[in-house]
């Protein structure tokens, strides 16, 4: 009896550029070749020229490199964006309220949104690969559009995450941003669409950032039913001073790099019929 063909996905870290620590983790494991996509914040304090050369570097052509889009505090914009609380932009539920209701401005918002990708393309030299949106922000209403227009304008190759799981992949009511972002990624596919802009075929990952959370079990669970060519985010990294300063998720990132950097796991992708999904030559 024939082997069932292997199925490519892309495994992408979130949040390159949030800090030191979390960048060096996230090249390890690209240089590796344990994981092939990660996501750049381009607003964060730490965010360098050198910090963008050493993860060119590193993907060559092992990773493809995103742009992650940033739009809820601690973080600062790169244009005269509001609303604004003490500078830096709203947390998540006032992003995302705003947004729901469409009581953003849509000029600021564009003219943000396009001064993140301006700032990519000078720290790598080209356009990302991909965009996908820090707290998952790309799937509300009004960013949504204002991003697509931005990657029409600015960087047509690109495709953009959209955060809905496959039919096939189990569904618990431990994890309600699951459904939440099935329902705000099936509007985000069909306005894609429309715009002639791809997306991933599915996407998993989402959990609980609990201290108890075990991330081993719960990555063989995003596996099953994942198809073809979809998605798997996470969060590997080390804890630093800058990271504990902007942001809670800390100690978690830790234990997912270990889980990556574990001898058994590319044994565990080869047993459940998964590759890393091979990066095309730019």
């Amino acid at each position: 009896m024939s082997k069932p063909e292997l199925r490519h996905i892309w495994l992408c870290a979130d949040d390159y550029g949030i800090s030191p620590a979390v960048s060096a983790a996230i090249r390890d494991l690209i240089a590796r070749g344990l994981i092939n996509a990660t996501s750049v914040m381009v607003v964060t304090p730490s965010f360098s020229a050198s910090e963008a050369y050493a993860l060119r570097d590193a993907a060559a052509t092992r990773a493809a490199i995103g742009l992650h889009l940033t739009l809820t505090a601690p973080f600062h914009p790169l244009s005269d964006f509001s609303p604004l609380r003490e500078r830096a932009f709203l947390p998540l539920n006032g992003m995302a309220g705003r947004a729901l209701l469409h009581r953003l401005d849509l000029a600021k918002l564009e003219a943000e949104i396009a001064s993140q990708f301006a700032a990519f393309r000078s720290a790598f030299g080209r356009g990302p690969d991909y965009v996908d949106g820090h707290q998952h922000i790309q799937v509300f209403p009004q960013i949504s559009e204002a991003l697509l227009h931005v990657i029409k304008r600015t960087a047509p190759q690109a495709w953009l995450r959209q955060c809905g799981r496959a039919a096939a992949a189990p569904k618990s009511l431990a994890d309600p941003k699951g459904y939440i972002l099935d329902a705000l990624s099936a509007r985000l596919r069909r306005l894609a669409t429309t715009h002639g802009v791809r997306t991933n075929i599915a996407f998993a990952g989402t959990y609980s950032f609990v201290p108890r959370a075990d991330f081993g079990r719960l990555f063989v669970e995003f596996l099953d039913g994942l198809p073809d060519g979809g998605l798997l985010m996470c969060h590997p990294g080390k804890v630093d001073v800058e990271l504990r300063q902007l942001d809670p998720l800390t100690d978690l990132r830790e234990r997912e790099y270990a889980f990556f950097l574990d001898e058994h796991f590319p044994q565990l992708l080869a047993e459940r019929g998964y590759a890393l999904a091979r990066v095309a030559s730019s």
